[in-house]
């Protein structure tokens, strides 16, 4: 069962998330010597980011032990104002001393199903592994269920050898690049930040489905060993039974 933390607002709610970033990341270096992390794009994080980037964390997180990389990727060059990786460096990596080796960004502005197959080989690279494990993968939901970029209906979704595919979505008109459920279910902790009123129903689908549902992707997120967090506002939180 995913563990669901519901928050007065989207600043408490991502104050709670960058308290669990930190601990995270000291249990890991404590136990492997480094941290594996994988960002969402969007506009939910960006207060993660901005926090992790200011005191207490700043200066006491060992982020030159830090493995970036992310869960999804627009088809945009990394200047645009779309790009999840441009998002991240202005609201974290560009204030914190994470080395630029330790950085790994999809090629956006590539061939999709090219930067896909190379994003993948780069992971199996650095893990070395084929099933890449990380410590903590952070993702966001869309009001229509969809996270990274598994969108519902979308041919992504059924993928089940491949780690990182281009996924076409319709209502965008265009590719994007994820992870496909393979890999985010190998993940120690997912976290999820989920926050606005919008994303209620999409919300409710998710943690309370019913019967017979066909359930939206980001229900499908559940790690074969790890835990799955959820930080939520009391609007988001809404139509969630007792508020949990």
């Amino acid at each position: 069962m995913p563990s669901v933390h519901v928050m007065r607002s989207h600043e408490e709610a991502s104050r709670t998330a960058a308290q669990m970033v930190a601990d995270l990341s000291a249990r890991s270096l404590a136990s492997r010597g480094r941290f594996n992390i994988a960002l969402s794009g969007g506009s939910s994080p960006r207060l993660l980011y901005e926090l992790l980037a200011s005191p207490p964390y700043l200066g006491t997180i060992s982020w030159s032990d830090w493995g970036v990389f992310w869960s999804d990727e627009r088809c945009v060059p990394p200047d645009h104002e779309d790009s999840n990786y441009r998002m991240a460096k202005e609201s974290l990596l560009d204030q914190v001393p994470v080395p630029a080796a330790n950085v790994h960004r999809m090629q956006g502005e590539g061939v999709p199903h090219v930067a896909a197959r190379e994003y993948e080989e780069l992971l199996k690279g650095i893990f070395r592994s084929p099933e890449p494990t990380f410590d903590l993968l952070l993702l966001g939901i869309g009001d229509d269920g969809h996270t990274a970029s598994l969108f519902p209906g979308t041919l992504a979704l059924a993928e089940r050898s491949r780690l990182v595919m281009h996924n076409w979505v319709p209502e965008q008109q265009d590719y994007r690049i994820t992870f496909t459920l393979p890999l985010i279910n190998a993940s120690r902790i997912v976290a999820f930040l989920g926050t606005g009123e919008s994303k209620a129903e999409a919300l409710h689908r998710v943690l309370e489905p019913a019967p017979g549902e066909s359930p939206l992707p980001a229900a499908m997120v559940r790690p074969s060993t790890g835990a799955v967090h959820w930080f939520l506002t009391q609007a988001s939180a809404k139509s969630l039974g007792g508020q949990r």
